[in-house]
């Protein structure tokens, strides 16, 4: 099968030790890298034959990868850290570099592979930070956002660097070169936003109004692939091309679509990147020069480490933040392989010194989770305890919140039920990980925690000790499992809401502690159902008893709810079946201590009394003799200007309500 047998073999190999890296707490991108050592030439046993096609295909992971990140990247993610971000970097890229030109010269080198080295050690792994940020549950601390505002930096200073650094290979030629590339550059960036920004969206609003996903995704592609192309043939990086392209598609109305689109495409041909960067792996050459990779790894951990906590205190951040962001960015990433991949192909350098950053790259991912969960004991001896750190929130009063509602998720669920508890004046703090959804809360005056719900320190941030209510709208069972046991840890009084992605998950959430689980797309089927009868034909009240039958099979028979839910879903029938209005009695109103034909409600408002709530109990189609009290929540029908003339009658208090004796 040639080429093909070798694919099926490196993607099913990366599976499984995808697999068992992910079990043992690791970035899944290492898992990719050994099933390349263990298929590669160096290893014997199975061996992939066609190493060299496999790594043309990596050259489409590549591109794939920076078009991906130009289709992420927006400056709305910078705002937050923008400072430390697009000033600090680039000083601390500047520094390693002259760090790695140190540690070249100490072994030996010339300038040229000395510089490539400071280059390649500059560049810090993103998916590796945010794997261990999650696991570790620094997600929304402030050190964790300067980690990842640097990061995103840094991504994007590996597409100049991909152009600048080849050009060095004869100085004298190659400024000159490098003059023209960046007017090349410049060119080709201006021809992209002038007609990319203008063409780009036309072309994907037509393809989106076909109605065809395959066609989109086809189209994306192309794109991606095709302007990458279109920039090699000018003379420039294929890779500095797709990332062009995605980032002038990121500003069109398709950017979101497009990159979740486009992500597993971009995912299948970057694990055959970066298998192909594990089969050039030479354990012989590990063992050979051992002395070599521990002094790398060393003098590359403690002095990039060194020099972020450097800048991170020199753009006023204090406390736990600069020994957070040292061990966490210490590592050499994973673009550092993207730009050594350009160094082989450009012949700027050695195998030999390939395999020593590809060595020592590997080992420094396998060691950040280890290093970075040090932070809290190196801190701890400075300072009592790192979870001090204060999280970013907002509208949060000083003093807190009792008796409130935590909601997990800002999404469009979340956001839907704060609002309906702020019109209702319900204290509630939302906890949301995205970023612009935290941003969106905050912009409504919402209280809001930003961070991930499952870990202690941000379930604090939003008290959740004394709160009353959790509503989990996140549909992950592995996040809500954690989120429950947390809360329930620190407050077992909680009472929990939570969403269920299926009806196998019941079981499970009902033994951690959730009290009502919600299936929406349960609940949509059942809508659907109930539209589509009543456009049959079939009779309202057959409706709304076969849905309600179908509803409460499936959850009461699980969670045995009380007469509570009972009575919500009839009220909810009923509300779907006619024009129903629910009207609550003041205390002093004149219908207050009256029957209903004594205040004679249909005589007066044309309204009909269909239902009334009393101390959570539903008395359906009250009859005449049936005495209203303060504070019962009566149910009518009727139109508009009955139903308004029964809220002005209600509203009216005994000593002006017409027939009332007082009045007469």
């Amino acid at each position: 099968m040639g080429i093909a047998s070798d694919i099926i073999l490196l993607v099913v190999a990366a599976f499984f030790c995808g697999l068992l890296l992910q079990r043992l707490g690791q970035p899944i991108i290492l898992g990719y890298i050994a099933a390349g050592i263990i298929l590669g030439p160096h290893t014997g046993g199975l061996t992939v034959s066609n190493i060299h096609e496999i790594e043309l295909l990596a050259e489409i992971g590549i591109a794939l990868l920076l078009f991906a990140l130009g289709l992420e990247f927006s400056l709305k993610d910078l705002k937050p850290v923008r400072l430390v971000a697009l000033v600090g970097t680039p000083i601390q890229m500047i520094a390693t570099i002259g760090l790695g030109f140190g540690i070249g010269h100490l072994m030996g080198w010339g300038w040229k592979p000395s510089l490539w080295l400071g280059a390649l050690i500059s560049l810090s792994s993103t998916m590796v930070l945010l794997k261990t940020l999650m696991n570790q549950g620094w997600m929304g601390t402030l050190s964790s956002k300067v980690m990842i505002g640097m990061l995103v930096v840094q991504d994007l200073a590996v597409v100049p660097m991909m152009i600048i650094l080849p050009q060095l290979n004869n100085p004298v030629v190659g400024l000159p070169a490098l003059g023209f590339a960046a007017l090349k550059a410049g060119a080709f960036l201006t021809a992209m936003v002038l007609l990319g920004t203008r063409l780009l969206p036309r072309l994907m609003s037509h393809i989106a109004r076909l109605g065809s996903r395959e066609l989109f995704l086809l189209a994306i592609t192309a794109i991606g692939l095709g302007v990458g192309y279109i920039t090699h043939l000018v003379g420039l990086s294929f890779a500095f091309g797709a990332f062009v392209a995605g980032m002038v598609l990121s500003e069109s109305d398709f950017g979101h679509q497009a990159l979740s689109d486009v992500v597993p495409l971009r995912d299948l041909f970057g694990l055959l990147f970066f298998t192909s960067v594990g089969m050039l792996f030479d354990p012989t050459f590990l063992f050979d020069h051992i002395r070599q990779i521990i002094f790398l790894v060393l003098a590359v951990g403690i002095g990039k480490g060194l020099i972020f906590a450097v800048i991170s205190t020199a753009f006023n951040y204090r406390n736990v933040i600069p020994l957070a962001v040292g061990l966490g960015l210490f590592q050499i990433g994973e673009f550092s392989f993207v730009l050594a991949k350009v160094g082989i192909s450009t012949n700027s350098i050695g195998k030999d010194l390939y395999a020593l950053i590809l060595t020592s790259a590997i080992l420094t991912m396998v060691l950040t989770p280890l290093v970075s969960g040090q932070t809290a004991r190196l801190y701890a001896l400075k300072k009592r305890w790192y979870r001090h750190e204060k999280l970013e929130s907002s509208n949060i009063p000083d003093l807190g919140y009792c008796d409130h509602v935590v909601i997990v998720g800002g999404g469009r669920v979340g956001f839907q039920i704060a609002q309906v508890l702020k019109r209702l004046n319900k204290p509630f703090v939302i906890i949301e990980l995205d970023h612009r959804r935290f941003e969106k809360a905050k912009e409504a005056g919402m209280a809001v925690v930003f961070g991930d719900a499952g870990q202690e320190i941000v379930l604090e941030a939003a008290g959740i000790r004394y709160a009353i209510l959790l509503i989990l709208t996140i549909p992950g069972l592995v996040a809500v499992r954690s989120t429950i046991v947390q809360s329930k840890r620190l407050n077992e009084r909680l009472e929990i809401i939570a969403r269920a992605s299926g009806p196998d998950y019941f079981d499970v959430l009902k033994d951690l502690g959730a009290c009502e689980v919600v299936l929406p797309e349960f609940e949509a089927s059942l809508e659907i159902t109930r539209r589509s009868l009543l456009r049959l034909g079939v009779p309202p009240t057959e409706v709304q008893r076969h849905t309600d039958t179908i509803r409460q099979e499936l959850y009461a028979g699980l969670f045995n709810q009380c007469d509570d839910y009972q009575v919500l879903s009839q009220l909810r029938g009923a509300e779907q079946q006619f024009d129903l209005q629910w009207v609550r009695l003041a205390p002093d109103s004149s219908m207050a201590h009256r029957s209903i034909g004594e205040s004679e409600v249909r005589k007066k408002t044309g309204a009909s009394v269909v239902g009334v709530v009393r101390n959570g109990q539903l008395s359906a189609n009250p009859d005449a003799d049936f005495v209203l009290m303060p504070e019962d929540l009566v149910a009518i029908i009727g139109s508009d200007r009955n139903r308004e003339a029964f809220l002005l009658m209600a509203s009216s208090s005994l000593c002006e309500g017409p027939g009332s004796d007082l009045a007469s």
